[in-house]
């Protein structure tokens, strides 16, 4: 027994140690690049101050910072706060949402507190009632500022992935400059960036998993290399340095530099950025890996090379405006501006990948335009590329290059954007503490208190310098949060009146099973967002064409505030009117971090889930006494992996011959077949069902698996509303522009929904209508 146990601890410390020295190259990339741009921007304005004093309470500053924000606040708190594994901004917000109701999604219902995911394990399930929750419960536009207030923090997220790339970039080319007479100019260096920087994202579609592996080996080397020549100068300009760790030489700063001490803590921050995705990118580690790799590798050596720099300037004022690349002994400065310049791009590469997801996140809640997602890698789930996103982040690092050319500006803009982040981190953390961890609420307050007044002090200073750069990311956050929320009022305002004009059940009951018209064979899969009732254009159609399909399916995807949806959990099934009716609803479930894959085998799991539906309708109403009482608005879970129970048999189509004639015609299957040949030959799996003969199935059971299958085989159709959102005439000049201008123009320049359910074209039918919201 102590033999296993010592192998089951020997495995398992193998397999942490493997996850964080993959951290490295994904988590650590941008923090561990700090070093080249830290010193030059905090001692931009203290031309005055040119002392040993000054650059001791400088380092005092830096080590602190480092000591309270990354490894108290995030190593050993925050990355307690995790959603299912996940952390992030969003993370925070969906743990929020699932246990005081905040979310503002308006498509909810009590199946999806069912979910495996929706609680965490070992996290206590009864509701806490307070005032303070009721209170924020109670006020919906309390709830709208949060989800804003979120929103804000996503949009300085996609500003770091602006500033990041352009700040390491262009820091890790300054060591071109000033290196004797043949240092290059400013100009060179720019144009090397640019040139550097289009080339990064052109490769972003192939996604990071294919350089992956060498990412962490390189910014391993990098770290133990500052780390060293840390120690080096250490020794050999100040060993005094050590004595600046004390904070008596923070005092002593203040007191020497007065408001230009308080101003030069916006370059200060510039140590801390990249922390946030210590806990944004807890999805693809562990808590544990991340913690291993920051204490044991990451503090020590950007402790040391700050360390070290500090020991250079005390002797070497002059140098302070490249003092990372001066300070390196002159033998090994070309290997180590090759490595600065790696890991430049490596900490570009992890910022860059997160703000794809962000955006996929704002995606999910309803707050961004539809925009294409692409799943990069077979085998790491989570791995996204979005083109639209990354022509548009190239463009902003390419005008934000030449635009400033100064590595002091774009820090200040820099600084701004990741302490805004730490800072609704902040807020969000102090609301979990309370509604998830179930603390007292004087423990919150602390929490908020402590580090918020710290991140405040750092925020107050990054506003000084609004002018010198620091406007950027607040215009790049205002930008796109007028796109979000312009987007989300919109989307929000066409659900509401989807929900106000919900076809009546009384009025399709007078219809009859036939609904007054003529029922064509095949399925229609009528896509809508209610989850409840039959959306307005079911009546719209077949008010204008009297006909449609044997089998209606109503069918609704929507998303969940969880990470991710289990595949046995994502359908729900249920009926909609009486059986001889044959209509269902469908409601297909997605996380914010799942990604919609084109999956060619959904009609079969659509077909496989309604028949085992309808089985296990008749089993619970044997049971009842009586097969034609069916619970209305009745929604069951589906498992689509488990074919068992369905009472059907899938055959491939070139097995043997099907139970019915498919009543397909032959122009029809002909433009399919060239459909399939211009689509690249990627044609879907064809199967065919039948009735298992040997089973004891109610009959009237197999009447109703019957007309499915022959509605299968007839062919099944998509049904999607191409709408026109107008406001009302009435509506007031806000309004009218957010929705006759803003949203409008947003609609037609995003991808349309059919591309984005990914729909064949050859089976879509699109119902026009107008909505006047």
């Amino acid at each position: 027994c102590i033999g296993r146990l010592c192998c089951g601890q020997w495995k398992y410390h193998k397999a942490l140690s493997l996850l964080a020295f993959q951290s490295f190259g994904v988590v650590y990339g941008d923090l561990s690049t700090s070093p080249l741009y830290v010193f030059k921007s905090a001692l931009s304005g203290l031309d005055k101050y040119s002392d040993e004093a000054t650059v001791f309470g400088l380092l005092s500053l830096i080590f602190w910072t480092l000591t309270l924000i990354p490894l108290l606040k995030y190593v050993i708190i925050v990355l307690g706060a995790d959603d299912n594994g996940e952390g992030g901004t969003f993370a925070l917000y969906s743990l929020l949402c699932r246990h005081a109701k905040m979310s503002l999604l308006p498509n909810q219902q009590a199946a999806d507190e069912e979910l495996s995911t929706y609680y965490q394990p070992g996290v206590d399930r009864t509701a806490m009632s307070s005032p303070f929750k009721r209170f924020l419960e109670k006020h919906k536009k309390l709830r709208t500022c949060l989800l804003l207030f979120v929103l804000f923090g996503a949009c300085m997220v996609i500003g770091d992935g602006v500033l990041t790339p352009t700040i390491s970039v262009l820091a890790a080319l300054s060591g071109l400059q000033d290196r004797g007479t043949g240092g290059l100019g400013n100009g060179w260096v720019v144009l090397i960036a640019c040139v550097v920087l289009v080339g990064l994202f052109a490769l972003q579609h192939r996604g990071t998993h294919r350089v992956a592996f060498v990412f962490a080996p390189i910014v391993v080397l990098w770290l133990l290399s500052i780390g060293v020549i840390g120690l080096y100068n250490i020794i050999h300009w100040n060993p005094r340095v050590c004595l600046a760790l004390s904070p008596h030489y923070i005092v002593k700063f203040f007191k020497i530099t007065g408001r230009d001490g308080w101003i030069s803590l916006g370059g200060v921050l510039l140590a801390v950025t990249g922390t946030e995705a210590m806990f944004a990118d807890l999805g693809h580690f562990t808590a544990a890996s991340i913690r291993l790799a920051f204490v044991g590798v990451i503090y020590p050596c950007l402790v040391l090379q700050y360390m070290g720099q500090a020991a250079f300037l005390s002797k070497n004022m002059s140098d302070v405006h490249d003092s990372f690349y001066l300070s390196i002994p002159r033998t090994v400065f070309w290997p180590m501006f090759v490595l600065a310049s790696l890991a430049a791009i490596v900490g570009s590469q992890s910022i860059i990948s997160a703000t794809f997801s962000i955006v996929k996140q704002c995606l999910s809640l309803g707050c961004f335009p539809r925009v294409k997602v692409v799943h990069t890698s077979r085998w790491i789930y989570g791995q996204i590329y979005i083109p639209e996103i990354n022509w548009i982040l190239m463009v902003l690092c390419l005008a934000v290059t030449v635009g400033f050319r100064d590595i002091n500006i774009i820090g200040n803009a820099y600084g701004l954007a990741c302490i805004t982040v730490m800072f609704v981190t902040t807020w969000l953390m102090a609301l979990v503490i309370i509604f998830v961890w179930k603390k007292n609420i004087l423990l919150a307050l602390s929490f908020l208190v402590f580090f918020g007044s710290i991140e405040g002090a750092y925020l107050s200073a990054s506003f000084i310098k609004v002018p010198q750069g620091g406007w950027t990311p607040i215009a790049l956050a205002f930008v796109f949060m007028f796109i979000m929320y312009v987007w989300h009022y919109g989307t929000r305002r066409k659900y509401l009146f989807d929900l106000q004009n919900k076809v009546s059940m009384k009025w399709i009951l007078t219809l009859g099973p036939s609904l007054g018209i003529v029922r064509v064979p095949g399925i229609g899969l009528i896509y809508t967002e209610l989850v409840t009732g039959v959306p307005a254009i079911f009546s719209h159609f077949v008010t204008n064409l009297p006909a449609f399909h044997q089998i209606l399916v109503f069918v609704c995807v929507k998303s969940v505030p969880v990470p991710y949806v289990p595949v046995d959990e994502r359908y729900l099934i249920g009926r909609i009117g009486p059986r001889q009716y044959r209509m269902y609803r469908c409601i297909v479930r997605y996380g914010y971090k799942d990604v919609q894959k084109d999956d060619e085998n959904f009609e079969n799991h659509l077909v496989m889930s309604i028949a085992k539906f309808i089985q296990m309708e008749a089993e619970e109403a044997a049971s009842s006494g009586s097969y034609e009482s069916s619970n209305e608005g009745r929604m069951a879970v589906i498992h689509t992996t488990d074919a068992t129970g369905t009472g059907l048999i899938m055959r491939d189509s070139n097995e043997g011959t099907s139970l019915t004639r498919s009543s397909k015609s032959e122009t029809l299957q002909s433009l399919q077949s060239i459909y399939e040949q211009e689509s690249g030959g990627l044609s879907r799996r064809r199967v065919r069902f039948q009735v298992a003969e040997e089973e004891q199935i109610n009959p009237q059971v197999r009447d109703e698996l019957s007309d499915l299958l022959e509605a299968k085989e007839a062919g099944v159709a998509y049904i999607i509303g191409h709408s026109y959102v107008k406001a009302r005439k009435n509506s007031n000049f806000l309004k009218s522009f957010a929705i006759d201008y803003a949203y409008s123009f947003l609609r037609k320049n995003c991808r349309g929904p059919s591309v984005t359910l990914h729909i064949p074209h050859i089976s879509l039918i699109e119902v026009g209508m107008i909505y006047y919201v």
